[in-house]
């Protein structure tokens, strides 16, 4: 199993190394054709890694990782919308967003990473924590639910701290993170990446328990975290003119969280299938999808 881990890591340096140092080189915006076809090639990707999958492990661990992806797009989703939201409050110029989040996404698979190997650990040793998990899922569905779940960028605890340790400079300094002056400074774009890494560490707290309830192989839920967060960014810019447009898709998300977060509570009681719930999370979310466009908010 470790051969698996070693290639595929060295696959995502790999595809890493090319984006930023062969595609994207230099700053530029990216367009709306672009995303849509880096969102087609990484959804494609998770679908032949599921084919490898199937062949090397068999069936059940092929679905758990398809379950798995999905599960963690989805939820990713949400995060767009806070993406959104972050980059317009800082007015971060179009051409330098690509920078934030592929930086953002280094993060992002270091902290997941550890996120993962020390949860199956817990529930390896500790059969409670499945029930902490299940519980935090279903109070985190409620939140969503009533809209609670959001960042205020002027109001984040992190930020108010870090302006107090670096001094930020007034305006951009290019697509640079940190600028020395009389003495060192760090940027806008800084700030806005340590609120894109802040928010990802809040939406791990939920996604990660989600696909433990699938699976509790580290390899498949890290493998299908990864997947996602490397589409993230390609989507992001795909989605980010009509995210307004699915305004039911939260109440989508939080059924989800609240149904696994219940299928954990109840996992020594009642065993559902990883066909099921994959079938039950595209349902849900297919139905919040066509509720949005069937009725869009009115302006």
């Amino acid at each position: 199993m470790l051969v698996f881990w070693i290639l595929f890591n060295l696959f995502v340096l790999a595809v890493l190394a090319l984006d930023l140092g062969v595609l994207n080189r230099r700053s530029r915006r990216t367009g709306l054709r672009e995303a849509l076809i880096w969102s087609a090639v990484w959804i494609a990707l998770a679908a032949a890694f599921a084919v490898l999958v199937l062949l090397w492990h068999g069936r059940s661990l092929a679905l758990q990782f398809v379950a798995g992806y999905v599960i963690e797009l989805s939820l990713s989703l949400d995060n767009l919308f806070l993406f959104l939201v972050i980059f317009r409050y800082f007015k971060v110029p179009d051409e330098h967003q690509h920078k934030v989040l592929f930086a953002g996404i280094l993060g992002a698979l270091i902290m997941r990473g550890l996120f993962i190997v020390a949860g199956v650990g817990l529930i390896s040793r500790f059969v409670w924590i499945t029930y902490a998990f299940g519980a935090l899922l279903v109070v985190s569905g409620f939140r969503l639910l009533r809209g609670d779940k959001e960042i205020h960028p002027d109001k984040n605890l992190v930020l108010r701290l870090f302006r107090r340790v670096l001094p930020v400079t007034q305006e951009y300094v290019g697509g640079r993170f940190f600028a020395r002056q009389s003495r060192l400074y760090a940027t806008p774009l800084f700030v806005v990446l340590l609120l894109v890494e802040t928010s990802d560490i809040l939406f791990a707290v939920d996604s990660i328990p989600a696909v433990f309830a699938i699976t509790l192989n580290a390899f498949i839920v890290y493998t299908s975290n990864v997947f996602a967060i490397l589409g993230l960014r390609s989507m992001y810019f795909a989605l980010a003119g009509t995210m307004n447009a699915f305004q039911y898709l939260h109440y989508g998300l939080s059924v989800v969280l609240i149904l696994i977060g219940l299928k954990m509570l109840g996992s020594h009681y009642v065993s559902i299938s990883t066909e099921w719930t994959l079938a039950i999370v595209l349902f849900v979310l297919g139905i919040s999808i066509i509720a949005s466009l069937l009725c869009p908010k009115k302006k």
